[in-house]
């Protein structure tokens, strides 16, 4: 049997979950027993992959000081942004679904889903400051992440709701500010918080990146080729929602299927969106995806060779495995 990602990594899951818990538990303006205690522990503990923490962790092999509370706190931040995220990106889809149970805006109500989601990116920026030291100006990358950059990507998301004339360029944009950037700084403040070298730091940064373009980019394709089961929502969820994802903008080169994939709105027929599900199943759009997929995956390869004669290159082999950019 495959073993999971953490234990390839030899990572402590404990640990990590504990980290993101105390968070709130310990949280001095947060009674525990609050609707906003028990809705930020319910959606923490509700599961995720941890790819953020992971990676925090993964970088800080790369420095010179041995890995240690620190390094946990700062995943928990990861993880902290990351779920924030979830909750606004979940109302802006109005998505019922998160991993097969109720998002949390259905169970709490939207303005207090958003008031939570704010709450999060808030403390999370507040705990930062005091997780570092002045001269530590690195982890303020996090801090700008949770505040700004998954906030445009957010804005962005919306804005082209159902926008069937958004360019490559824009979905490439969108999707680095929305996936690949928080990954490839989770990397990076990993390795700079144990005192790695910059330039070390950097090219895991690259190499986190193009990780998290192939990462959202096969996300876009589970969601035309996967089951809902797999999924936690229905196949074909971001088409519904005028998500235009990669695979879409591929489908619409074809001169017989666009006018029925713009044709799709928010009051579109079920026999409408099959048709079009049905259609770019059947074409080139799933292929050419995969393909622009492999193109990040190599040059993830290529910007981990450098990085070969350290001890923890390991780490990036086994990530490459997990996004299938190697066969172990």
């Amino acid at each position: 049997m495959k073993p999971s990602l953490h234990e390839a990594l030899q990572i402590d899951m404990k640990q990590i979950n504990r980290e993101i818990e105390n968070i709130v538990k310990y949280d001095k303006d947060v009674p525990r027993t609050s609707v906003l205690a028990r809705s930020v522990l319910q959606l923490i503990r509700s599961g995720g992959k941890r790819l953020r923490p992971m990676l925090v962790i993964a970088g800080s092999r790369f420095g010179s000081a041995m890995p240690g509370r620190r390094q946990l706190q700062l995943a928990a931040a990861a993880e902290f942004i990351h779920a924030a995220s979830l909750i606004h990106d979940d109302i802006i889809d109005r998505s019922d679904l998160r991993r097969g149970t109720p998002s949390l805006h259905t169970q709490t109500g939207v303005a207090k889903a958003v008031h939570i989601g704010n709450y999060m990116s808030a403390r999370v920026v507040e705990l930062l400051s005091v997780y570092t030291s002045d001269h530590d100006r690195f982890v303020h990358d996090l801090s700008s992440l949770a505040t700004a950059q998954l906030c445009i990507g957010e804005y962005t998301q919306l804005d082209h709701t159902y926008d069937y004339d958004l360019s490559l360029t824009q979905y490439l944009e969108k999707t680095r500010c929305k996936t690949a950037q928080l990954m490839a700084t989770c990397l990076r403040v990993g390795a700079l918080s144990a005192d790695a070298q910059p330039e070390t730091a950097g090219r895991l940064y690259r190499f986190g990146e193009s990780l998290g373009m192939a990462f959202q980019i096969e996300d876009d394709i589970l969601d035309f080729t996967a089951t809902a089961e797999s999924l936690g929502k229905p196949a074909g969820s971001d088409l519904r929602r005028g998500q235009v994802t990669l695979p879409v903008l591929y489908a619409l080169t074809d001169p017989v299927l666009a006018p029925h994939i713009r044709a799709i709105q928010a009051d579109s027929s079920e026999e409408q969106l099959e048709y079009v599900l049905q259609g770019i199943r059947s074409g080139d759009a799933l292929a050419q995806s995969e393909q622009m997929r492999r193109h990040y995956l190599q040059e993830a390869e290529e910007a981990a060779e450098p990085l070969r004669g350290h001890p923890a290159y390991e780490q990036l082999e086994v990530l490459q495995c997990y996004f299938g950019g190697k066969t172990a």
